[in-house]
């Protein structure tokens, strides 16, 4: 007669071989991860070899980390590129998306930046050369329809051409294709606050932007347009209002040289293949007005008085219109002022310049209400030691004017006698020197 195995001995039975499964199943597991997730060591080789691959620079990734628990995040730190102005990135952690990663697929549910070194110099040399895109089979993933859900960045230091440095913290959420379903950018720990705000408009290729600078507000529309060629197109147009011209520019650590709230209609467009591309072609154009206001670290009254003996202090102006245009180049900025006109109780002037590759060429002419009218004035030289003269020739020719043509303008006068004295080759001697205007 067979002997039965007592209850228990079945029920444990059972259970070593449910928990043998279990562990089975949980070993394969770990191995398929293994496969799936390199060593920490050769996952930081391999970033650094696509990154000299994509950017077309050498690059080195000082540590990249992955962790399964509570989440998968992958956290890359100490990215340098070999640059004379290396491109950094401090600390950079990507929480990855499980569903996705199981389907070999690349989702990036969130990534978070904590400090950043941007040369505007060095970026222009990124990516010149697009890198071959490796064969199907060699691709370990394929990348989501939505790879990046949402960024925060903390930290980011932009330095200028000229060697200003910006920080700025910021984050976004984006929507297919790269479209930002919102986004917000700001100058930590500056007073008044200078941010933007983006907001999509549904799904169309719209946003409402409001910005926040200087006490006043500049919001509007941006648009985003696809070209028949597949490029993109980026409009737009917006309202400054109220906008105190220093405090603005102070807080992006540009010294102004008028104080006083600005007001106008800024139109901007810009054209490329990626948004980098939109980013270097950007140009505005601004219709703007001031009130009562003041030309810093000059007296123009004292300097056409003097003829260029004197110039320290301020101008009070009663009123500024004008016209700005800026455009972004491969070789920086250019910045064109036109269309200036600006009054106060003692003067007038109206005139045009131009900024570019940190230097300065303009015209005006100034009015003096005692007479002495039309007096033109040049300016040029670097920002960092623009100079101003006023030919001893014009004034000559204005005071002949007041004396020959009293009560018909003369400023025909001083335009006459300055064109005469080039003529006659004078202006060389005749022509003053201002002291280097002060920053």
């Amino acid at each position: 007669m067979a002997r039965t195995a007592p209850a228990f001995m079945t029920r444990r039975r059972k259970w070593l071989a449910g928990l043998g499964i279990a562990l089975g199943a949980l070993v394969l597991l770990v191995m398929v991860l293994v496969r799936l997730v390199p060593p920490d060591e050769e996952l930081a080789q391999r970033a650094s070899t696509e990154l000299e691959a994509a950017l077309g620079v050498p690059v080195s990734v000082g540590a990249l980390h992955w962790q399964l628990r509570p989440s998968p995040q992958v956290v890359i730190e100490n990215v340098v590129t070999r640059q004379p102005q290396p491109v950094e990135i401090k600390k950079l952690t990507l929480y990855l998306d499980t569903a996705a990663l199981w389907q070999r697929r690349l989702k990036v549910d969130r990534a978070e930046l904590q400090g950043a070194v941007l040369p505007q110099l060095s970026l222009h040399d990124l990516g010149r050369r697009a890198p071959a895109a490796a064969p199907q089979e060699q691709r370990r993933f394929s990348l989501d329809a939505l790879p990046l859900a949402q960024i925060a960045f903390h930290d980011v230091t932009w330095i200028s051409r000229r060697g200003s440095r910006i920080v700025y913290d910021g984050e976004a959420a984006f929507d297919a294709n790269w479209r930002p379903r919102t986004a917000r950018l700001w100058r930590p720990g500056v007073v008044p606050a200078a941010e933007m705000t983006l907001t999509r408009q549904g799904q169309d290729d719209r946003w409402d932007a409001r910005t926040n600078v200087g006490g006043g507000t500049a919001n509007g529309e941006l648009q985003l347009q696809t070209r028949d060629d597949g490029g993109l197109r980026m409009t737009g147009k917006l309202q400054p209002r109220n906008i105190e011209a220093a405090s603005a520019l102070e807080a992006f650590m540009r010294r102004a040289i008028v104080a006083g709230r600005v007001s106008g209609e800024t139109t901007l467009s810009a054209s490329g293949a990626t948004l980098a591309e939109l980013a270097r072609s950007l140009h505005t154009r601004t219709a703007f007005s001031m009130g009562r206001s003041s030309l810093l670290r000059f007296d123009l009254d004292k300097a056409i008085r003097s003829a260029g003996k004197e110039h320290a202090g301020k101008t009070p102006l009663d009123a500024i219109t004008g016209q700005l245009d800026t455009q972004n180049t491969q070789q920086g900025m250019v910045v064109e002022l036109t269309r200036l006109k600006t009054s106060s109780g003692v003067l007038s002037a109206s005139g045009q310049a131009r900024v570019a590759n940190e230097r300065i060429e303009g015209e005006f002419a100034v009015d003096l209400v005692d007479g002495v009218v039309g007096v033109p004035l040049q300016v040029s030289g670097p920002l960092e030691q623009v100079q101003v003269s006023v030919p001893a020739s014009a004034l000559a020719g204005a005071a002949v004017g007041t004396a020959v043509l009293p009560g018909v303008g003369t400023a025909l006068g001083a335009r006459i006698g300055s064109a005469i004295g080039r003529l006659l080759g004078s202006q060389p001697e005749g022509q003053r020197r201002l002291a280097p205007v002060e920053k």
